[in-house]
């Protein structure tokens, strides 16, 4: 009971601010979500609850925020990862740095037009590797459902891979015929 009691003292006095913190670091919605999650821990680890909490919660939060940005920036690397598969897929020739940086930057600016739903889909199967009887359970759909949005989210990731701006195209390899001219 001493120890319900003093969670209880110790959400009072301190979910405001653990809230206001963990809104002012990912917006209000994900800030709710790790403010439940802060006070979750606290309730777990209630008997190490130093005097005043705040600053262990502030912790608490600051590290599940990290964790967050953590995961949603491997996500977002691997799904441009898939991106620039999926864009350079019948292309035979040879990369240098600067057609991958290029073609990096391509990546992640069509990638970033495309919808949440989109991205999240992609990721599932290029990050996690899952395969679409899996991505499909973790959706919540039917296999041949997930196949087709799987099969219209790359043909809009092509799509904006084609309507990114040229300066973020692959630079053209110009012939020595061409640069004797010049």
């Amino acid at each position: 009971m001493i120890h319900a009691q003093r969670f209880r003292d110790v959400y009072a006095e301190c979910y405001p601010r653990v809230l206001a913190y963990a809104t002012s670091q990912v917006g209000r919605q994900l800030g709710e979500d790790i403010t439940s999650e802060t006070f979750t821990v606290a309730w777990r680890r209630v008997d190490d609850l130093p005097r005043p909490a705040l600053p262990w919660l502030l912790g608490v939060a600051r590290n599940l925020v990290r964790e967050l940005r953590r995961r949603d920036g491997r996500q977002y690397a691997l799904a441009a990862e898939e991106a620039q598969r999926i864009a350079s897929s019948g292309r035979g020739e040879t990369a240098d740095v600067a057609t991958g940086v290029a073609d990096r930057e391509a990546a992640l600016q069509a990638l970033a037009s495309l919808s949440a739903a989109d991205r999240e889909l992609l990721t599932l199967i290029a990050w996690h590797g899952l395969s679409p009887k899996e991505a499909a359970r973790v959706l919540g759909c039917a296999t041949a459902t997930l196949t087709v949005r799987l099969h219209r989210a790359r043909r809009r990731l092509e799509r904006a891979m084609d309507a990114v701006p040229a300066a973020h195209h692959r630079p053209t390899h110009r012939t020595a015929a061409e640069g004797a001219l010049t």
